[in-house]
């Protein structure tokens, strides 16, 4: 294994090329078992470069260097185990409360935001402030099956982009087959882009205006439907929640993280499908 140093690290070396020959420089001082569990404490734990180089008694670059190398490499590996699964794998796991409230139900879509640093660039300021967070931020778009494994997750958009925004281009919508049906908050605006695929998009309804007044209110029914539906949906933040117990996520990152956040992302999501899952049969 190679270790990753930008952009321009995926250039074979001659050693790599030829089996019979072997690497030239010193020897690792880490096994590639103490290098996976090095990462694993980066993301979970939120550990310093420095801190990590005294366990390990390593420098803090050699630090850096071996956790973006195995945050490559394993980004690459679980990226295609975070499947969607087809409706016949959907419908035989769904849990019981979904088959008796909304069978056809195959998945719960949310964004979440991940805290970093202040850039200096003004237009990055701008591109990353969330007015929701009153801090600067990325966004990613979060999908769960009913059963509530982590079925999609996209790369990283600025905090100032809308959900709609995100959900049109992240390549969610490649997913969609006809027949499905998306459980949301009433934030996504997204029922025109949903109905082209010839799904549909199930979120609370929205406030009616009153006929003796200025006031809006929600009907019997409307109410019922809004505590049913969110009864269902907190599954995803539950989800999200599970996803930011890697305290690396729910932390401030540094802008220097940025260029590996997405690997954390698919990282993080592939660990947490490996527990026990989120909703009971």
């Amino acid at each position: 294994m190679k270790y990753w140093s930008g952009q321009n690290s995926s250039t074979k070396k001659k050693y790599q090329a030829n089996p019979h020959q072997h690497k030239t420089g010193p020897k690792r001082k880490l096994s590639r078992y103490q290098e996976f569990i090095m990462t694993l404490i980066r993301i979970r734990l939120a550990l310093s470069t420095f801190c990590l180089a005294d366990l390990f008694g390593v420098s803090s670059a050699r630090v850096s260097q071996v956790v973006a190398t195995w945050l490559n490499y394993m980004a690459v590996i679980f990226q295609p185990l975070l499947k969607w699964p087809s409706q016949k794998v959907i419908k035989k796991f769904r849990p019981r409360s979904f088959r008796l409230k909304y069978p056809n139900v195959t998945g719960i879509i949310d964004c979440t935001e991940f805290f970093f640093r202040k850039p200096r660039n003004p237009t990055a300021q701008s591109q990353t402030f969330s007015a929701y967070k009153q801090h600067n931020t990325y966004k990613s778009l979060v999908c769960i099956s009913p059963s509530g494994a982590i079925t999609f997750i996209s790369k990283l958009w600025g905090g100032n982009v809308s959900d709609r925004h995100i959900t049109k281009e992240c390549g969610f919508l490649d997913l969609i087959r006809t027949g499905d049906e998306i459980m949301a908050d009433r934030g996504f605006v997204v029922r025109d882009l949903l109905l082209k695929k010839k799904a549909k998009l199930i979120i609370p309804p929205f406030t009616k205006k009153c006929n003796w007044g200025k006031g809006k209110y929600l009907s019997a029914s409307d109410i019922q439907k809004t505590k049913s539906i969110a009864h269902f949906r907190i599954h995803v933040e539950r989800a999200i929640g599970r996803l930011k117990t890697f305290r690396i996520l729910s932390n401030t990152m540094p802008l220097n993280m940025k260029p590996l956040t997405n690997q954390i992302l698919v990282v993080s999501a592939f660990l947490s499908n490996l527990q026990r899952p989120l909703v009971k049969k």
